[in-house]
């Protein structure tokens, strides 16, 4: 398959972006939604193995229904000119592997952000049931505006179904990251993406992985029972709590790392908000808003929000006004009408007293 080609009547070729023992990259364009993509297409051994077919077919499915800032889109995938290809958003920019190359070793504070985003992707397809199983720097796409992606779900797990003797020394994937159960043949789980993360992590932070041997061989026998050099006898200036937090998820016992890479991103995180683990010079250069976070909080406003009185505003008058006030109201509503009325009636009551006397003593006289 070259440039300019148009693959399935769709897609038109336009450059290749990489080539390893497995695919070649390109970047492609779609005739029919009149996008740019990127379509790996696979070597002729792994596309007419119909073993390999039917689990490609399987999890690229899978794959497609991964949606989530830091994970590539699947768009589509399929068999053309004997070749099988899958069909992924296009992101400009480089993998996380040749930007290690050419910067070399990243800070911490440069590189743990990086590492967050792929625990973020990682993790969101741990939750939907899914494992990477060759998690690597190379399947960590950077765009250029710091945006990591994972990418290759479908292709990495479709290959760790292959039964060991279909598999070639390409299948081994990157034994530089391989989780000690991958190396040994047993089953994958979220730990084991973990332990690869860990790995990344390792390498991003140091420059060089936590092994290295000439043969895949020999860097199976060092995952499965070295102990990797703790990282601060490289770069003194880590924190001894980052340093603990690297050699927890390089555990060779998968029931000793964090579960699932959200756990993981999720310490870092924490670790990243932590003060004593920002070095100082970095710590000076902060926003005030930050720097000032663990001083005790301005109390005027709560002041102002006590100060608000629950009863009326009438409270604050002083009590010279209020019956002066109270007075004047109850004068204007007497009604003056109705008080007449009743002195009249009064009077009158009082001014039949004298007759009904003369009345009584007429018949009954005082006795002499």
């Amino acid at each position: 398959m070259t440039a300019q080609a148009i693959l399935n009547d769709r897609y038109q070729l336009l450059e290749k972006l990489g080539s390893g023992g497995m695919a070649d990259v390109f970047r492609a364009r779609d005739l029919m939604l009149d996008r740019y993509v990127a379509i790996k297409v696979l070597r002729q051994d792994y596309s007419s193995n119909a073993n390999f077919q039917n689990n490609f077919r399987t999890e690229a499915r899978a794959a497609a229904n991964l949606s989530h800032p830091n994970i590539v889109t699947v768009h589509d995938f399929g068999f053309a000119d004997n070749l099988l290809f899958i069909v992924m958003e296009y992101i400009p920019g480089k993998d996380l592997k040749q930007l290690i190359r050419e910067r070399g070793r990243y800070s911490m504070e440069a590189g743990i952000p990086l590492i967050i985003q792929a625990c973020a992707g990682l993790g969101y397809a741990h939750r939907a049931g899914l494992v990477h199983c060759d998690v690597k720097p190379h399947n960590m796409l950077v765009s250029t505006d710091g945006r990591l992606k994972v990418t290759d779900f479908g292709i990495a797990r479709a290959l760790s179904t292959m039964t060991p003797g279909e598999q070639t020394d390409v299948v081994w994937g990157s034994p530089l990251y391989f989780a000690p159960e991958q190396a040994r043949g047993e089953a994958l789980s979220p730990a084991s993406d973990v332990y690869s993360i860990g790995v990344v992590m390792y390498e991003l932070l140091c420059g060089t992985p936590p092994f290295t041997a000439s043969t895949p061989d020999e860097l199976a026998r060092l995952h499965i029972s070295a102990r990797p050099i703790p990282i601060r006898e490289y770069i003194p200036e880590i924190p001894a709590t980052l340093e603990e937090i690297i050699m927890k998820v390089l555990s060779k016992e998968p029931s000793a790392r964090y579960r699932t890479a959200d756990q993981l991103g999720r310490v870092l995180l924490k670790f990243g908000a932590l003060p004593d683990a920002v070095p100082a010079p970095v710590a000076k250069s902060l926003p005030k808003s930050v720097t000032e976070r663990p001083q005790p909080p301005r109390v005027e406003p709560a002041l102002r929000q006590v100060a608000q009185p629950e009863s009326p505003a009438p409270q604050r008058i002083s009590e010279s006004e209020i019956p002066v006030e109270e007075t004047a109201s109850a004068f204007e509503e007497i009604d003056w009408a109705t008080v007449g009325l009743s002195l009249l009636a009064l009077l009158a009551v009082g001014g039949l007293i004298p007759f009904w006397m003369m009345v009584y003593f007429a018949y009954n006289p005082p006795v002499r």
